[in-house]
């Protein structure tokens, strides 16, 4: 059987990326794509490597637009997806891979994003340990997904399976990552253009403010974590796409090294897209690049009681596209890695 398919904010790098993954979906066929400035211009005029796609036009972002396909991914800014959403029919799949539908707390909502709220969709990370099974339990047969922040599923893969297992705290976490610009989005801004970025790494969102915290502190609760808290920091580095998350945690006293790393072993285990690398090996964003792969590397720091973990992500795919489409194959039954690259491309 083959879905038809319409894509919403088709001109951006999200939208670009689940169009790019969807060329080689044997079971997803795209009829549609929309944009809001861009509307009204071929595709290929603003993807112009989405080469399979030059018989399409963008259209304008509506609900009537969207409507009548099997399936819509959505792939607009925060905020602006929640409205649109509410007008699509119950039977249609919904992606969302804004912020609109990832939070369960309203009161979250209002303190980092702000506006309406929509209410919280299935969050869209299969591999999600949660104290019964994984998130992935959860997706089959829904209707409406939340596809994750990139950073806030990078760091919940990262340290979900030590809070499940009981052999960290989710108190006193510390997550730095290096991400790509991308994951801002493709509209210009002034601290996004290339004269800024090259030769300088640039700190932003600091001091507990970054949107992606409380997404981060729900995935952490659904593993067993309480009330977890976090230090998060974002830099954004001069590489176009990727994330390098190094995230620490308090090691439970009395639990030895191998223990540990039994929890992330045991979590990981048969997984095809996130990955636990040998002890003593650690994950370059490189080696992620255009891949639906999380690379974990784990180390335990002796000196100061913490386990120390190292994921490196491609933000627009493992941590956006790809993740939205994997759990759009669970919801409709297909095989989970359809259509969805398990290795990168180098150099």
């Amino acid at each position: 059987m083959t879905f038809t398919v319409a894509v919403s904010g088709a001109s951006g790098y999200a939208g670009g990326e689940i169009l790019r993954l969807l060329a080689d979906h044997p079971d997803f066929d795209v009829r549609t794509v929309t944009a809001h400035s861009n509307a009204g211009q071929p595709l290929i005029a603003v993807q112009p490597h989405l080469r399979s796609y030059t018989h399409l036009t963008l259209k304008d972002t509506t609900a009537e637009n969207l409507a009548g396909h099997d399936i819509v991914f959505l792939a607009l800014p925060h905020g602006a997806s929640g409205a649109i959403a509410a007008q699509l029919p119950a039977e249609t799949l919904v992606i969302d891979c804004g912020a609109d539908h990832r939070l369960e707390n309203k009161a979250d909502w209002a303190a980092f994003y702000g506006g309406d709220f929509h209410g919280a969709w299935t969050y869209g990370v299969p591999e999600l340990p949660r104290l019964s099974g994984t998130q992935r339990d959860r997706l089959a047969k829904t209707k409406r997904i939340a596809a994750p922040g990139c950073n806030a599923s990078t760091v919940a893969l990262s340290l979900a399976p030590g809070v499940r297992a009981g052999v960290i705290e989710a108190a006193d976490i510390v997550s730095v990552l290096a991400v790509g610009p991308s994951g801002a989005g493709k509209s210009l801004k002034a601290h996004l253009l290339g004269s800024e970025l090259l030769g300088s790494a640039n700190p932003y969102s600091v001091g507990g403010v970054h949107r992606h915290i409380p997404e981060i502190q729900q995935a952490l609760r659904w593993a067993g974590g309480g009330n977890p808290t976090i230090s998060f920091t974002p830099v954004i580095v001069p590489m176009s796409r990727g994330i390098l998350a190094t995230s620490t945690a308090r090691i439970v006293p009395g639990t030895d090294a191998a223990t540990v790393r039994a929890a992330w072993e045991d979590a990981y285990a048969g997984e095809r897209f996130v990955q636990l690398l040998p002890a003593g090996q650690f994950p370059r964003t490189a080696d992620v690049l255009g891949a639906n792969t999380a690379l974990l590397g784990l180390q335990i720091d002796e000196n100061s009681g913490r386990v120390v973990v190292v994921a490196a992500v491609d933000n627009l795919v493992k941590g956006t596209a790809g993740a939205a489409i994997q759990s759009a194959n669970i919801a409709l039954g297909l095989t989970e890695s359809t259509g969805l690259p398990v290795n990168g491309v180098a150099p």
